[in-house]
């Protein structure tokens, strides 16, 4: 049987403060396991514990805690990582998942290897929706791009069967009452089309289950491709193809941190071993 053991040696600011305590989520996102909300999910599946007690969400833990967590030992040291980023380019036809029970491709089948640690997707793509997905090492970045109270910026390109009136625009613009709440359009504009066909460009401040594709069928208007183009300042670039990604270099990574007013000096490189626990 395996298990994974954390041995957490966070840094403090003064040599007095060891045991302060840092919330477990932000520990385990800042080493890259993955996001907040994953490790909550995580918490909430009794798979994470702590002294051989199982976690709670938002427990304080030091670096005199050890904590189990489904299958390696992971040690974290003091060596200072730059966090990991990509953009990929989505095609069609790929779900936003490690697996699938139907065998269906997925994203992480084109991203390149990553030791230590996980890629994390940075929002979700659905599975006939194609264009820009971001991937990070770190989840504290992942967090603040995804946490709904920054209300970052999701921009796409809408080709649709059929065309909107202006008072349809307004709507969209103003407000749409969905089944899930009230939902709009923070900017809207017409592209041009041919026949049928027409193309707008819409753009979100959140990333609610095929918010696109249901504010235009609230008028009967069905979308016949969705590609995401931008998230917040982070754009699609035109020559990525479909199914391959770029890896940001130390320069550009720095530059997106500062311009999430992310911190990264917490940022920890972590070393795993495979431990067996011995039967009785």
């Amino acid at each position: 049987m395996f298990l994974l053991v954390l041995l957490v040696k966070m840094t403090s600011s003064s040599p007095n403060d060891n045991t302060s305590g840092v919330r477990i989520q932000k520990v385990l996102a800042q080493m890259g396991v993955g996001s907040r909300r994953e490790i909550e999910k995580a918490i909430i599946e009794k798979r994470i514990s702590v002294n051989n007690k199982l976690a709670e969400i938002g427990q304080l833990i030091s670096n005199e805690d050890t904590l189990i967590f489904d299958g390696k030992l992971i040690n974290l040291n003091s060596d200072k990582v730059l966090p990991r980023i990509l953009i990929y380019n989505k095609p069609e036809g790929e779900i936003v998942s490690e697996s699938d029970p139907k065998g269906r491709a997925t994203v992480f089948d084109h991203l390149p290897k990553i030791k230590n640690a996980k890629w994390i997707s940075i929002g979700r793509l659905d599975f006939n929706t194609s264009g820009l997905l971001i991937f990070t090492s770190y989840g504290e970045f992942a967090n603040r791009l995804m946490h709904p109270r920054y209300e970052i910026e999701r921009e796409y390109s809408v080709r649709v069967l059929g065309e909107l009136t202006d008072n349809q625009i307004s709507q969209l613009r103003a407000g749409i009452k969905l089944e899930d709440g009230l939902a709009k359009f923070e900017a809207i504009s017409f592209k041009g089309g041919e026949g049928s066909n027409h193309w707008y460009q819409v753009t979100l401040k959140e990333g609610r289950n095929r918010e696109v594709r249901r504010l235009f069928e609230f008028f009967n208007i069905t979308v016949s491709r969705l590609m995401r183009i931008r998230f917040g300042g982070i754009t699609l670039p035109s020559k990525l193809k479909k199914g391959n990604y770029i890896e940001l270099n130390k320069k550009e990574v720095l530059n997106i941190l500062s311009k999430f007013n992310v911190n990264y000096a917490k940022s920890n490189k972590i070393q795993t071993t495979m431990i067996k626990k011995d039967r009785r």
